[in-house]
């Protein structure tokens, strides 16, 4: 596979570089620091000689004085060089640290806020369309679209590999649950509530496992970056909202790959959350990388009316509603109309599985495949519709 040029710009300091598994961080890096040093700590050797003698990193980077540039890859498996890196960081001359990693949650408790104001954070997260030259939506809702599934030769066959990869790498390796039988049955209890209100309830139940506990593994997936939730917007709300945030999982490939499906499950609905889940994590890069102080949201009053996305920020202010429907209705319309009674400010957009732009009420209906191919972060939200 071709190398495919990414959005995400390199600081000009120190970073942070988190996401998960096989979103192409190491591949990125090498191809916008080919004269870095680099620090592989997935490679066994590496791991067991940093974990023995962190201070090794120190006789590495002061071995090479010609080298500005220090990655050292999957960093929260020895977080003790953190320590290092800072001492570096303090007594040296200027040096880019480049420290990757896949658990938020081992970086916390490693020290990551050692080097707060030292280094910044950024997020690689899947493809986003405009990075493709052959984006199809279809093939991205079967398979999503994280760079590891999308180059390999078979990507069902990768995709289907994946959640075993990260129970067996991350989690069983790595001791962050107690029982992997338990957090296998809740990966796919979970999957029911994709692009839904988080009902923990529901699915400590599914699980067969305490409220507690499944808390406790909601925590494991967010730290892993495998998941997110989106609260809700409450801004000069006149009516009462909802309480929960929406849960969604971070492709909407690993989505489909963990979701059974049985003669019960109508494909419909198991689309239409895949569809929802692909254009909140576009969203989400593109916030990521656009780099203004914007927040994600969604909109549920009690009486059950939603708008699946609110961003606002600064910068702009927005509500999306996502149909996996060829066809705008009056329905589709009416809690984007509502929520323009109480927002006036705000544009409204619904996108759909059509292929004609509208403008209906006032509310912008736009193909969801044109949508995200647009969606650059060095544009607005929707400057090029």
């Amino acid at each position: 596979m071709a190398l495919i040029r990414r959005f995400l710009q390199v600081p000009e300091g120190s970073f942070f570089l988190l996401g998960p598994r096989g979103t192409g961080k190491t591949t990125w890096l090498r191809h916008v620091l080919p004269d870095a040093l680099f620090v592989n700590l997935l490679r066994p050797e590496v791991h067991r000689e940093m974990s023995a003698r962190p201070e090794r990193l120190r006789e590495l980077v002061l071995g090479s004085p010609g080298r500005r540039d220090v990655v050292v890859d999957e960093v929260q498996r020895v977080p003790e060089l953190l320590t290092v890196v800072h001492d570096l960081m303090e007594a040296g001359p200027a040096r880019r640290f480049v420290l990757t990693g896949s658990s938020a949650r081992k970086l916390r408790r490693g020290g990551i806020d050692l080097l707060a104001g030292r280094a910044v954070m950024r997020t690689l997260h899947p493809f986003m369309a405009g990075e493709l030259p052959d984006f199809r939506l279809e093939r991205s809702l079967e398979v999503g679209l994280v760079p590891l599934v999308v180059a390999g030769e078979n990507p069902r066959d990768v995709l289907s590999a994946y959640a075993s990869l990260y129970l067996d790498h991350e989690v069983q390796a790595e001791g962050l649950v107690r029982n992997v039988g338990h957090f296998a049955r809740f990966l796919e209890a979970v999957s029911f509530s994709q692009a839904s209100v988080l009902n923990i309830s529901y699915v400590a139940r599914d699980s067969q496992v305490s409220r507690r506990t499944v808390t406790g593994f909601l925590e494991v997936l967010e730290d892993l970056l495998l998941a997110f939730r989106v609260p809700v917007f409450t801004r000069r709300a006149r009516r009462q909202t909802a309480v929960h945030p929406k849960f969604f999982l971070f492709d909407a490939g690993v989505y489909r790959s963990l979701r059974p499906r049985g003669p019960l499950d109508r494909p419909a609905e198991i689309e239409g959350a895949a569809l929802e889940g692909l254009v909140a994590q576009h969203l989400r890069a593109w916030m990521a990388y656009a780099g203004g102080d914007f927040g994600l949201h969604y909109s549920r009053t009690r009486s059950g009316a939603e708008v699946d996305f609110v961003i606002y920020g600064p910068d702009g202010f927005w509500a999306i509603e996502v149909k996996n429907s060829g066809r705008v209705r009056p329905e589709h319309l009416r809690p984007l109309r509502a929520f323009r009674e109480e927002y006036p400010e705000c544009e409204t957009f619904l996108l759909y599985r059509g292929s004609e732009r509208l403008l209906t009420s006032g509310i912008r209906c736009i193909p969801v495949e044109e949508f995200l191919a647009q969606l650059v972060p060095t544009r607005g939200l929707t400057e090029g519709l």
